[in-house]
């Protein structure tokens, strides 16, 4: 039987014993970190504490992954200088097709090797061929799609001529494994992020400042949001979808679309914070996403730094939208899948990729046979913008569900009348946690245009020292007390 969600999630675990940012142990290692890092004056003996400290980081999961990942970075280390090196485009593709073997190799094996050979062992019995294999039952590596797409991009990048191989092991080695971002991203480019190796990084005050509050707020978003207001909603409804009311589906089901963006952008913004109060700057994730006016817009808003990662080395390497509108909505339909399957070896989430090609498939066949003479109204934007947020918050019910019949059970259950069943929630829960996401899409819409960092910069240092003070009041004390792990970790 193909495992569902729920064990999937268990075998991770058991990988899976310690979880920064949100407990003591992440704020006393950054602590201490940030007290040796910044008494050292050598550059490369800052440079050699960081990525000791982002190893030791890693390690606190299991030991041993540590050296699956200094074996990634070495590997595409030597293949990126064999590219550069070599005197033809057949021997540059040779190394090149060596990286992608054995980075997918790895990749594959430990997140998909289960999947696929229980899905061959219900393929034979199609056949009436009796295959008892033995479990391989393999533990995940925490970040391991994350850092793989990064020494990735390195060997791509340098096989396109974009950048050169570093000259230096240590800033390669530092790049893979940056603990800030480590093991649930931003994906981060070398072009982006090794220039920064290059000179001492002169952290000022006011970055210093505002990576501090950038980490408060992402623990915020984390802690107070995701975990303490609107987990318990999602969690309840979705471990027994047939006991509640099309009110009490409909609001876990928006609840999950606002748990997982400050679930995960909680995380991004926390690196970024993280890495700010090291002088190192990272790309942002997350630009208001549910104040996207369609699913195009959704991508480029959401987890930006996997979809133009997709775009970069897949979308456009099949092709793009160069060729033909049939090869266009093929190539967007492949690239779709594939992150679906990306974010885990399951069907539900291939079900999801799949759902969002589908979407802008369509999105983009309306676009190029529909030419609007005017702007639309502003109250068009916006009932396009809810109407696009309830279609991205269906989806996800795929990517939240134990298994396919649970997504069954939840979609049946929208047009289930409430009185056909005794209410499960008080009615508080219930309307904390739809006065938020109500909250959390207008913030999206009203800063469309903005960015948190012009929002903090408009307001009196008064407000945001209030601001940020109420928020670490409310992690203190309100936090449910669970340090759960980031729902990323598990990608």
């Amino acid at each position: 039987m193909i495992l569902n969600r729920h064990c999937q999630l268990i075998r991770w675990m058991r990988g899976c014993n310690r979880v920064p940012f949100n407990t003591y142990t992440f704020l006393i290692f950054f602590i201490v970190l940030l007290i040796i890092y910044h008494s050292v004056k050598n550059w490369e003996y800052q440079k050699t504490v960081l990525l000791i400290a982002s190893y030791l980081f890693y390690s606190a999961w299991n030991p041993l992954f540590v050296l699956l990942l200094i074996f990634s970075t070495m590997v595409d280390w030597l293949l990126a200088r064999k590219i550069f090196q070599a005197q033809t485009k057949s021997t540059k593709k040779w190394y090149l097709v060596i990286s992608l073997a054995v980075n997918l190799g790895l990749l594959s094996y430990f997140k998909y090797g289960n999947f696929l050979l229980e899905n061959s062992i219900i393929l034979l019995g199609l056949f009436n061929i009796d295959f008892k294999p033995a479990s391989l039952d393999i533990i995940l590596p925490v970040g391991i799609s994350f850092y793989t797409f990064q020494t990735l991009s390195y060997t791509i990048d340098t096989y396109r001529g974009k950048i050169q191989p570093s000259k230096s092991f240590l800033d390669y080695a530092l790049y893979v494994s940056f603990f800030p971002q480590l093991v649930a991203g931003p994906i981060v480019r070398a072009n982006d992020f090794l220039p920064q190796c290059k000179t001492p990084r002169n952290t000022s005050v006011d970055q210093f400042g505002w990576g501090l509050s950038l980490l408060t707020i992402g623990l915020f978003l984390k802690i107070i949001i995701a975990d303490t207001i609107l987990a318990p909603v999602v969690d309840k409804v979705y471990a027994a979808p047939e006991y509640f009311s099309s009110l009490e589906t409909w609001t876990a089901i928006l609840a999950f679309s606002g748990q997982i963006f400050a679930d995960f952008s909680g995380y991004s913004t926390a690196a970024i914070g993280a890495s700010l109060c090291l002088g190192f700057v990272l790309p942002d994730n997350f630009k208001a996403p549910y104040a996207a006016l369609g699913f195009r817009e959704f991508w480029q808003r959401w987890h930006i730094s996997l979809s133009t990662w997709l775009r970069d080395y897949l979308y456009i390497s099949l092709g793009g939208n160069r060729i033909s509108s049939i090869r266009t909505s093929i190539n967007l339909m492949i690239t779709m899948l594939l992150g679906g399957l990306w974010h885990g070896a399951s069907w539900l989430f291939v079900i999801w990729g799949g759902l969002h090609g589908l979407y802008l498939i369509i999105e983009h066949f309306i676009t190029q046979r529909i030419k609007l003479e005017k702007p639309l109204s502003k109250m068009t934007q916006v009932l396009l913008i809810v109407l696009t947020f309830l279609i991205v918050s269906l989806t996800w019910v795929f990517f939240r569900a134990e298994s396919l019949q649970d997504v069954i059970t939840i979609f049946s259950n929208l047009h289930k009348s409430s009185s056909s069943h005794k209410p499960q929630f008080e009615g508080f829960e219930l309307i904390l946690a739809l006065s938020t996401i109500v909250l959390l899409v207008s913030w999206h819409i009203t800063t469309k245009k903005s960015s948190l960092e012009t929002f903090f910069q408009k307001q009196h240092g008064i407000i945001k020292g209030l601001i940020l003070t109420l928020m670490i009041m409310a992690i203190f004390l309100f936090a449910s007390g669970d340090n759960r792990a980031f729902i990323y970790f598990q990608f």
